[in-house]
């Protein structure tokens, strides 16, 4: 009879994309691995990231112009699940991220619901430009590369729709900005234009040029828009938009202080670039501006001036980042029921004591409060996680304090019962949780440490694993410096 190691553990993720232009999908196993001496407490670290299984690149499904065919991408994850020899109930961690211009289709969010609810046991879902261009360049190499060389990196990943920018230093994201500018924001049947996307229509509109849907294109025309789009990276590279750049820019404007040293590329355009694809791994052929748009990048001289650093993936970026990049293991020493896991989009409030006993337990009301005041605003019981830091040392009349503040705090709540869920920055969620347990044995509790997540993020908790760790997804949403 095999015998279970407790200090090693092989888990599946799998990360799905289902961009603008095209879907695909991997599959990787992950190397859990106990990174402390028998006679300390248990550490579980990810050691190891393998991938099985890269799917071909698809077209994506599309119903109609406003619609994505949901029941077509189930079909299709489906068979390449098949094709990889898995059933989504093999897999234990990883997110769907919906991207680009499909993020805006009218059934986004019900289709990224229902695949992460029917392709695995926890498979987040995601979207959102931020988050898109953060994962990008973590699958892109970029991340890995700034922590290595501790220069600014950019990494742009440009699909059909939208080009996501995440900036890193020394591994620490410094900022983000999504624009308008994509492969397939023109598109072609023949010489015929088959569709200009609105805020291309906007910027030729404020040109006074004739280019309209149904004409024949002019090449000198549309090396115009896609020599413009360069221009616009360039200068948002530099945080130094011009008024007439904004119809491109998709939210909020660049958010970083520091000057870039290095750019990198990824997404659908930069294949167009450095074709690293086989051409039969793809299965998507398209009549559209990409080329193009590749070529004004290379030519641009602004863009020329920053140090070009070749991806480790392409169009394969996101995917790659959404299934070996999105997942953290908790601490080993937890307080987990599993009959309430796996927990989806819980909002993070922090509460930081300061090293100061006194002064965080008497932030902890409040923080109940405004956390209600905040994510539950309607008061339909909507819950959060507290994420509690800067905790000093701890004796254990001062865990049984703590415990009777959060059980005390929670009353406020408009759904008390709901699990009470603490995400710990130090090493006390076991002895806490117990704690908990112990005063209130009708509470669910669920405390997990060993885990850096910010005030404002999303987090997902997933099933408890064989090692006595949960997966953890973190979603950044919105930028914090």
């Amino acid at each position: 009879m095999k015998r279970y190691d407790l200090d090693r553990e092989e888990i599946l993720s799998a990360g799905i994309d289902i961009g603008t232009s095209t879907t695909k999908m991997v599959i990787s196993k992950f190397s859990l691995m106990n990174m402390a001496g028998g006679t300390h407490m248990p550490r579980i670290e990810i050691i190891d990231k393998e991938i099985l299984y890269r799917s071909p690149i698809f077209r994506t499904p599309l119903q109609s112009s406003t619609s994505i065919d949901i029941e077509a991408v189930e079909r299709l994850v489906i068979e390449e699940y098949k094709k990889a020899g898995i059933s989504p109930s093999d897999i234990k961690t990883g997110a769907v991220i919906i991207t680009g211009e499909t993020a805006t289709k009218k059934n986004a969010q019900e289709m990224v619901h229902h695949l992460s609810d029917h392709a695995g046991d926890f498979l987040v879902a995601t979207a959102g430009p931020d988050l898109e261009g953060i994962i990008a360049a973590k699958g892109s190499g970029a991340y890995e590369y700034s922590k290595k060389t501790g220069k600014v990196v950019a990494n742009i990943d440009i699909g059909g729709g939208t080009a996501n920018v995440a900036v890193y230093q020394s591994g620490r994201l410094c900022g983000t900005c999504t624009l308008h500018i994509g492969g397939r924001l023109i598109e072609f049947k023949g010489d015929t234009i088959q569709r200009i996307s609105p805020p291309i229509v906007h910027v030729l509109q404020s040109w006074g040029e004739p280019l309209r849907e149904g004409e024949v294109s002019s090449s000198s025309e549309i090396k115009k828009i896609t020599n413009f789009m360069a221009e616009v990276i360039a200068r948002m590279l530099d945080r130094n938009l011009l008024d007439t750049d904004l119809p491109l820019l998709l939210g909020h404007q660049p958010n970083w202080t520091e000057r870039i040293d290095a750019i990198m590329f990824s997404g659908g355009i930069s294949e167009c670039i450095y074709q690293y694809e086989n051409p039969k791994a793809s299965e998507a052929q398209y009549d559209d501006i990409g080329k193009m748009l590749a070529a004004s990048l290379k030519e641009n001289e602004e863009l020329n001036g920053w140090e070009w650093v070749n991806p480790e993936e392409t169009v394969r970026a996101t995917v790659l980042g959404a299934g070996t990049q999105t997942t953290e293991i908790s601490g080993a020493t937890i307080h987990v029921e599993s009959r309430d896991l796996p927990l989806r989009n819980l909002p993070v409030y922090q509460v930081p004591f300061v090293h100061d006993l006194e002064k965080g337990l008497s932030l902890i009301h409040e923080a109940v409060e405004k956390a209600v005041k905040v994510y539950d605003s309607q008061r339909e019981g909507i819950n959060f996680a507290l994420y509690l830091t800067q905790i000093p040392y701890l004796g254990f009349q001062d865990v049984q304090r703590m415990a009777k503040a959060l059980l005390d705090a929670i009353k406020t709540k408009p759904n008390p019962g709901q699990a009470l869920v603490i995400v710990l920055e130090s090493d006390h969620a076991k002895v806490l949780g117990q704690t908990l347990k112990v005063l209130n044995p009708t509470q669910t509790i669920l405390c997990i440490d060993q885990i850096n997540v910010e005030h404002g993020d999303y987090i997902d908790i997933g099933n408890l694993l064989q090692t006595s760790v949960v997966p953890v997804v973190i979603k950044t949403l919105t930028f914090h410096h």
